[in-house]
């Protein structure tokens, strides 16, 4: 007669067919990681197929450096990630293509989906990052702290020219009010930074640095690409003109901020609905560029999982 105890084994499932729970669970990162890329390729074709080369039935520019100009106000921000990063985590090259999708994310499925992205590249790689979360998280806050910080230094240029501006649509209660909340803003982060950071005071400072280059850099190009496309503008109007742009996007409290913009920019160059076009145009590049560098990742990708790379 048989052992029961033995049995019972017999009739058990194989428990070497059976994955443990640890091992399911980290399977996370790849899942959403793929789920984001898959939303970007939805989003992108979304706006291809839909209006967003409009643009592209504007005049195009011909002067060369209007190319190099949009090139280097494209690369700007996932380069200055790059120099954060390659500090912190010591990340090698391949990393830009992480980072460059981090940035499409945010730009074409919803604000911050591409820090989620970005952790989510990060977990998959622990023998690099052991614990990624809190970098990414400093980074995040860090890079809201200098918009603010890049914004308030605007409105104190601007002040003076106020009363240029007009009246019923800008106020200086409202701007203001928009500084004041800003400030309440990021307060807090820095009266909690024992408790909110991870990184080191020094890092969190020179992290705070390099936010900043990177917003002056792309306020910078994209000031050069607007002369170089509409070159009769002087290059000093076109630079006044892209730091009241990034002032009246991130006011939280300036109602109707694209008519602000266009009566900023009838005022500077006479013409809004020509800085309309120029925008539409350099829109509608940025979209094609999305899509080019999200057919390479995804091609790159391809070729290194049939081993041909």
């Amino acid at each position: 007669m048989n052992n029961p105890v033995e049995a019972a084994l017999q009739k058990a499932p194989d428990l070497a067919g059976l994955e443990p729970i640890e091992k399911i669970r980290r399977r996370w990162p790849l899942v959403l990681g793929s789920a984001l890329t898959l939303l970007m390729i939805v989003a992108l074709a979304r706006e291809l197929f839909g209006s967003g080369l409009a643009g592209l039935q504007q005049t195009i520019p011909t002067h060369p450096m209007f190319y190099v100009a949009f090139a280097l106000f494209y690369l700007a921000p996932p380069t200055f990630d790059y120099i954060i990063f390659r500090r912190l985590w010591a990340i090698p090259l391949d990393g830009m293509a992480a980072l460059h999708k981090k940035r499409i994310a945010n730009e074409v499925v919803v604000g911050y989906s591409g820090e989620a992205y970005f952790y989510a590249w990060a977990r998959q790689r622990t023998q690099m990052v052991a614990a990624p979360f809190g970098a990414v998280k400093d980074v995040t806050i860090q890079s809201a702290i200098a918009g603010n910080t890049f914004t308030l230094i605007l409105i104190l240029l601007v002040i003076p020219f106020m009363d240029m501006l007009p009246k019923d649509l800008v106020n200086f209660s409202t701007i203001a009010g928009s500084a004041a909340l800003m400030v309440v803003m990021s307060l807090p982060f820095f009266l909690f930074s024992k408790r909110v950071f991870s990184l080191p005071r020094n890092t969190l400072w020179w992290v705070f640095g390099i936010q900043m280059a990177r917003l002056s850099t792309v306020t910078l190009t994209l000031a050069l690409a607007w002369h170089y496309a509409m070159p009769a503008v002087p290059v000093g109007t076109w630079l006044f003109l892209a730091a009241g742009r990034m002032l009246v996007s991130r006011v939280p409290l300036l109602p109707q901020k694209e008519l602000v913009f266009a009566s900023v920019a009838i005022l500077l160059i006479g013409s809004g609905e020509a800085l309309t076009e120029l925008m539409a145009l350099m829109a509608a590049l940025a979209l094609l560029t999305h899509v080019a560098l999200i057919a390479v990742f995804s091609a790159q990708s391809a070729a290194k999982k049939l081993g041909w790379i």
